[in-house]
């Protein structure tokens, strides 16, 4: 009699760490982005959308894993502790006025966010196996998909009503355009990383292993 068993990996420890730090940081500067947005440089950028759209992105990765995988997979840490990471930075970058104070890290999180959380759909969503094509048919379907929700939910929590709407059109262009970039550095990061054998155990695969009884 076969039956058929998910394959457990180890957990890793310090992305586990740094996962959980950063989803209990992401919650105490949202709690004072919401209580006082002038504080947290958030006056009149959706401080409050943010606050209920980031925690649900940054526990959405648990919540599925939990009710889908968890009986069939590992817990997949990293591609988590990505998702989490882009909720995180955005917020510390507008706790700390950096947004304002430097010209280009506007420029820089989008890039660098839309290209970690297509990582993290990447890891989530192929197999290791998968061919360069396909993942990268992933990255730009994801990646501007992400792109586009994200500059629709700008615009209605705060953009719309505000003075730097005049610039808008161009702004959003250089974002989507920097959107698809990081979304394909990602895609063919992971590829690299797959390819020489990494990374093998930080997504949940879904592979199975075949155990016989009698």
């Amino acid at each position: 009699m076969s039956d058929v068993m998910a394959v457990r990996h180890p957990v890793p420890e310090a992305v586990r760490t740094l996962d959980v730090l950063a989803k209990a940081a992401l919650l105490l500067l949202m709690f004072l982005a919401v209580t006082s947005p002038d504080l947290g440089n958030m006056q009149d950028k959706g401080a409050h959308a943010r606050a209920i759209g980031y925690p649900l992105a940054a526990f959405l990765v648990p919540f599925i894993w939990y009710v889908w995988w968890r009986d069939r997979a590992s817990f997949p840490w990293l591609a988590d502790l990505l998702v989490t990471v882009t909720c995180f930075t955005d917020t510390l970058g507008n706790r700390m006025d950096l947004y304002d104070s430097i010209s280009w890290f506007d420029d820089w999180m989008h890039f660098m966010n839309t290209g970690l959380l297509t990582a993290a759909a990447i890891l989530l969503t192929l197999h290791r196996g998968a061919t360069l094509g396909r993942i990268l048919e992933r990255s730009l379907a994801f990646g501007a998909t992400a792109g586009i929700v994200w500059e629709l939910a700008e615009y209605a929590t705060f953009l719309s009503k505000s003075t730097e709407r005049r610039f808008a059109y161009t702004d959003t262009l250089g974002d989507l355009t920097l959107n698809t970039l990081g979304a394909v550095v990602a895609g063919l990061v992971i590829f690299v990383l797959w390819s020489r054998g990494q990374l093998h155990s930080s997504a949940p695969q879904l592979e199975h292993r075949v155990s016989t009884r009698i």
